[in-house]
């Protein structure tokens, strides 16, 4: 029989894992390497090499990392580059991956949705990685726009490399759903696209989504599964959005309907003009993006009925939307916010 000293420590050295963490800098990759850091596993961070310069004046994106992590510096993009400095023949228990295109653009969901997941997948491969776990997206369940392509193209090699998966897909952001509390602070009208009731959400923060993304590691009914994931509640409506505002401000709800036409028009316009000009078809694509959140609910999908289900979106966590809201309102920073939100 082992001293009883060995046989407590056992089970937490079981559980510790030496992990790989691609997109380490962004939100959700930095919320993720603290949930990891929590449940004791060893984090080496594989950033790209432009993270090692100022995001802001005189601060790299890696410093607002936790600083138990490891940080390596490694071009994503060159596969030999990545074998060699990233997993430099070390053994790691698993590869995490939070890394995304910042544009959501054909050319750069290619490069990163897509084959600079295929670097990372290969180079584990030949390390001996076991378990690889993916940030996707909800709305990968109805495709129409070039990153969601590349982002499925991926998941199907991730399934098809005989490396244990676990495919993690959030409905709404935080930070996504955060661009309207200054101009709602400021006495102006909450935008909505219709009547504010075309799309609902279970947003998820940062926080607890990292969680979830770090329990993946030890929890096996979410191994060689896709997880669509939302955070606690009821699914809200952008609507509901703008009202909870107006009511923590104690103001009078008050509201402008963009007419969704509107953005047929843009993009129209935009394709049109970016069959001369290349820069306006990478815009004509961003406005279908904002199209596609505006019209779209990100919950799961039901393919019988083509109709979107909140009671089947799983949900996970503590804070809710409002809850964040209150923090902001109250003084809280507020997250820094990526290219695809609409407003």
């Amino acid at each position: 029989m082992p001293p009883l000293d060995r046989a407590i420590d056992e089970p937490l050295a079981s559980r510790r894992k030496r992990v790989c963490l691609v997109g380490a800098t962004g939100t959700i990759g930095r919320a993720t390497a603290g949930a990891l850091l929590r449940q004791e596993h060893e984090v080496v961070c594989l950033v790209r090499p432009q993270s090692q310069g100022a995001a802001v004046p005189g601060r790299p994106a890696t410093a607002r990392l936790p600083q138990d992590v490891t940080v390596r510096a490694v071009d994503l993009s060159d596969a030999a580059t990545l074998a060699r400095d990233g997993f430099t023949g070390e053994r790691f228990d698993a590869v995490v991956s939070c890394m995304a295109s910042r544009t959501g653009a054909p050319a750069d969901a290619w490069a990163v949705d897509h084959r600079a997941h295929l670097n990372v997948l290969e180079a584990a491969k030949r390390a001996g990685v076991p378990h690889f776990v993916l940030l996707s997206a909800i709305c990968v369940q109805k495709p129409v726009l070039a990153f969601q392509q590349a982002k499925l193209a991926f998941e199907a090699a991730l399934i098809d490399s005989g490396l244990r998966y676990s495919i993690v897909r959030p409905t709404a952001f935080f930070k996504s759903l955060s661009g309207q509390i200054e101009r709602v602070r400021a006495g102006k009208p909450f935008l909505l696209f219709g009547d504010g009731t075309l799309t609902a959400c279970k947003p998820i923060s940062d926080g607890d989504l990292a969680s979830f993304i770090a329990g993946c590691l030890d929890d096996e009914s979410r191994w060689n599964r896709i997880l669509p994931i939302g955070g606690p509640g009821e699914a809200i409506t952008p609507r509901q959005q703008g009202e909870a505002l107006f009511a923590m401000l104690g103001r009078p709800a008050r509201f402008r309907q963009v007419p969704v036409a509107l953005l047929d028009g843009i993009i129209a316009a935009l394709s049109l003009a970016g069959a001369l000009v290349p820069s306006l078809a990478a815009k004509a694509e961003l406005a279908r993006i904002g199209r596609y959140y505006a019209t779209e609910s990100m919950l799961v999908l039901d393919p019988a009925t083509g109709r979107y289900d909140a009671a089947a979106t799983p949900s996970t966590g503590s804070e809710t939307l409002f809850d964040f809201y209150r923090s902001v309102l109250g003084g809280a920073a507020a997250p820094e916010r990526g290219d695809h939100a609409v407003f």
